[in-house]
Order: structure tokens, then C-alpha cells, then sequence
């Protein structure tokens, strides 16, 4: 398969601590894949890295065949990918529909100029951002809540609303951190059939998470690290039955 993503031989050092050692990957257009491994291994990071959050020590990092290395959030943003963070961050004091819209900016054209002036386009964008948000609201079954204040949506539902407002940006690439953290049995459910729906519209998801069932029900290739290694990589049902992988989870000799 085409790959979107490539990672070759990089690494990521803190000091003394080596975060990320020589990982090479390689993430397949419409594909779900997930990066697994003990408190430590190395995954936020590797998600920082590729989002260009922090840069690489060494190697290079590639998007569609592009290097990100020396880019920054925003201009590795632009290239279509799209990140949610272990923490929720949404803009509180705006409506659930307002937060998605925000999502929108990163292929908007009008200035603030054009609104200051009330010309046409500007109007005309408006609406479309409108429409648009509107539409991601209902993919992730929040419609009915556009106009709700973001902070007073229970847990689960801010998780969907960052969900909404990351594909409001209209990415190739979802790269998730921890999204099923902190969700109920039923939630988790609505978030994997939420995630296999928008594979099946041609999206690609990255994501990590330490709920094992949840990533072998939703993944199609997953990768493991271990002290910033990786030390397996494949289909779920082959990796869960890595002994290496065992012996990284329980800490026994593989």
C-alpha cells in the first residue's frame, strides 16, 4: 500500500534519556494504525514528532514524500494532518458549533479585512464554514448540541467535539492520542465505530492508546515500542501474539 507517512531511523534524546531510538515506520493511506507499548515507550513523543510539536534528534520524517523535519505545527497542519491531544482542549467559552468552525481555518481564503468590510465572499465562506461544521457535528452525533456551551458536554461528548473540530480541518491524516482515555464501555464503542466509519470514507487514522481491546477491534496494522524502540509490528492478531510484546507488557523474559 501507498505510504502517507514515513519515519526513517528517527530518534528523539531529552539529556541524558533517549525518548524515541531509531524508530522506522511506515503509515498506509486508509488504513487505521496503532502504536502500543508500556507507560514510557516512547508514543506521545513519537506522535509529537511527526506533528512537529518538538523536533527530531536525528532521521527524517516524511508526509506524502514531503521531509517535515525543521516545519512547524501549523505548516505540517497544512499538509493534512490533524492532531488530538491526551488532554481535552476546547475553547470553553464557545458554543460546540463555534469550536468546530474553528476547526475550518486552515482552508478558509477570506481576510479579516473581507468581514470587516461585509464583502460578499466573506459571507458566502461564512456559511460554507457553517455548513461544513454542521456536517461534522453530525458525523460525530452532536447536531443537536451545536449551540451548547462546549465546558458543560459531559466528557465523552468534548471527546467527540475535538473529533468534529479535527475533521473540520479536512485532513488526510487523524493522529489520535489516547482517545478512548477516561470513556465508558458504551463510549468506547461509539468511538470505534465512529473511527471505522471515517476510514471507510478514505481517512487515515494514526492513533495511541492503552485500551488493548479497543485497538485490536479497530486497528489494521499495529506497531509496538518498548524504551523508545520498536520491537513489533503487524496485524493485531499477530502481534498480541509476539512474545517479545508479551515480555515488554509483563515484564517477563521473552
Amino acid at each position: 500500500m501507498d505510504a502517507l507517512i514515513e519515519l526513517r531511523e528517527v530518534s528523539r534524546s531529552f539529556g541524558g534519556l533517549t525518548a524515541v531510538n531509531r524508530v522506522n515506520l511506515q503509515v498506509s493511506r486508509g488504513v487505521t494504525t496503532a502504536i502500543i507499548g508500556p507507560n514510557g515507550a516512547g508514543k506521545s513523543t513519537l506522535l509529537n514528532l511527526v506533528t512537529g510539536v518538538i523536533p527530531t534528534t536525528a532521521g527524517d520524517i516524511a508526509v506524502g514524500g514531503q521531509s517535515v523535519n525543521g516545519r512547524s505545527s501549523s505548516e505540517i497542519a497544512a499538509m493534512g494532518l490533524a492532531r488530538t491531544f491526551q488532554n481535552v482542549q476546547l475553547f470553553e467559552n464557545m458554543s460546540v458549533l463555534e469550536n468546530v468552525m474553528v476547526g475550518c481555518h486552515s482552508w478558509t481564503r477570506q481576510s479579516i479585512v473581507s468581514g470587516a468590510l461585509r464583502w460578499v465572499g466573506h459571507y458566502r465562506e461564512e456559511k460554507l464554514i457553517r455548513d461544513e461544521s454542521m456536517q461534522q457535528l453530525e458525523v460525530v452525533g452532536l447536531q443537536e448540541m451545536g449551540d451548547c456551551p462546549s465546558g458543560s458536554l459531559p466528557f465523552g461528548k468534548q471527546r467527540m467535539l475535538e473529533i468534529a473540530r479535527a475533521l473540520a480541518s479536512r485532513p488526510k491524516v487523524m493522529m489520535l492520542d489516547e482517545p478512548a482515555s477516561g470513556l465508558s464501555s458504551r463510549e468506547t464503542e461509539e468511538l470505534a465505530d465512529l473511527l471505522r466509519r471515517i476510514v471507510a470514507n478514505g481517512m487515515t487514522v494514526v492513533l495511541v492508546d492503552h485500551d488493548m481491546q479497543f485497538i485490536m477491534d479497530i486497528s489494521d496494522q499495529v506497531v509496538v515500542l518498548d524504551q523508545g524502540r520498536k520491537i513489533a509490528e503487524g496485524p493485531p492478531s499477530v502481534v498480541q501474539n509476539d512474545q517479545q510484546v508479551i515480555a515488554a507488557y509483563l515484564g517477563t523474559e521473552a
